[in-house]
């Protein structure tokens, strides 16, 4: 059905960000408004509140029906958008919100595409070459619904990897550190890695773990996200291939609801290179998440996983939205969708 809209030539607006043309504060009842943008022009339903008096009258047919979003940020640029759009081989058909959250104002562009791994592919490369953040999500988990997320911990929720600041008070932080590595690409063999690395623990004093605990410095966005998302009744939990002595200690700073880690073997005081029990590995992390949503009876549409190394990889493909987090190339390939340069409550944009 035709629908009357602004056209506005792009040459004239290029320069600009979008939220300086599209006003951030529309009546709530206008959503979605039709949209489209070629290489020349940005046609808006005239339902939309413009910022800027340029445009023309005409008419286009109006069809927001895709289950596909692009999330931009209100700083983005048109010329960037169309960009984006060119590159990625999106159609765009509407904008379906515009959201506010953690001080930062989103555009939700519903869009189409044939082949919807190739056009991530290709946006994962232009925000990293370009540095903004930007999503292209399937069916988004909603915000104001229930929901769970797990998270890694290290280089995740916490800005430094547990096990490599204990070698560093063991006198073995090098030979830890390169293990580690090669375990986040994807290179080694996890539990053997984790084996390999705890060994070089032995007969170190149980000290060292309180002095790490101490100051352990939590990743920028985290205690603002599970504010949020304990708002909407989120279930929150941690799985990590690091240890309970340090998920614990955030489980318990932060309220959340599970954290799932290993258990290091300590007898006199002293740490003796062992590891108790299975070892939370790639498979066991996924199923923690999905043990928490059946607990909770949730939808799998609501589930989130968020890490940053090869051994999150099956917990992101097991969320119905995994999500890589300032990760390493083997996981951005694979993700859904990822933040490379913000904070993790990034993530509350990326929900609908």
């Amino acid at each position: 059905m035709p629908t009357i809209v602004n056209e506005l030539p792009l040459n004239q607006i290029n320069s600009q960000a979008i939220v300086s043309v599209i006003s951030p504060t529309q009546d709530k009842g206008s959503f979605p408004f039709a949209c489209q943008i070629s290489t020349k022009t940005i046609a808006l339903a005239d339902n939309c509140q413009l910022l800027s008096n340029a445009y023309t009258a005409s008419q286009l047919s109006s069809s927001n029906e895709s289950s596909i979003e692009l999330v931009v940020f209100s700083e983005l640029t048109f010329s960037q958008l169309s960009n984006i759009i060119a590159q990625c081989s999106l159609t765009v058909l509407a904008v379906n919100a515009i959201n506010h959250r953690n001080n930062l104002i989103s555009y939700r562009f519903a869009v189409q595409c044939d082949d919807l791994s190739q056009a991530r592919s290709q946006l994962a490369s232009l925000s990293l070459d370009q540095q903004f953040e930007v999503a292209l999500i399937e069916e988004a988990p909603q915000l104001n619904t229930p929901g769970v997320l797990v998270m890694d911990m290290d280089s995740t929720t916490i800005e430094i990897e547990c096990i490599d600041e204990i070698a560093v008070l063991a006198g073995v932080g090098e030979q830890v550190a390169a293990v580690t590595e090669q375990a986040m690409q994807g290179e080694l063999d996890f539990a053997q890695s984790l084996h390999q690395r705890v060994a070089t623990l032995n007969n170190s004093p149980e000290s060292i773990l309180a002095s790490v605990a101490e100051n352990i410095p939590l990743m920028n966005g985290l205690e603002s996200l599970v504010a949020q998302l304990k708002q909407y009744n989120w279930k929150i939990a941690i799985a990590s291939g690091g240890f309970t002595y340090f998920a614990d200690h955030l489980k318990q700073m932060l309220d959340l609801d599970a954290a799932h880690a290993n258990v290091l073997e300590i007898i006199d005081g002293k740490l003796t290179g062992k590891v108790l029990g299975d070892v939370v590995d790639a498979q066991a992390k996924a199923d923690c998440l999905i043990a928490l949503q059946q607990q909770y009876q949730l939808p799998l549409t609501q589930t989130v996983a968020m890490g940053d190394g090869a051994n999150d990889l099956v917990m992101m493909n097991a969320a119905h939205f995994g999500v890589a987090f300032h990760a390493k190339p083997i996981v951005l390939k694979q993700a859904d969708s990822a933040i490379n340069f913000s904070g993790l409550d990034c993530l509350l944009h990326w929900l609908a």
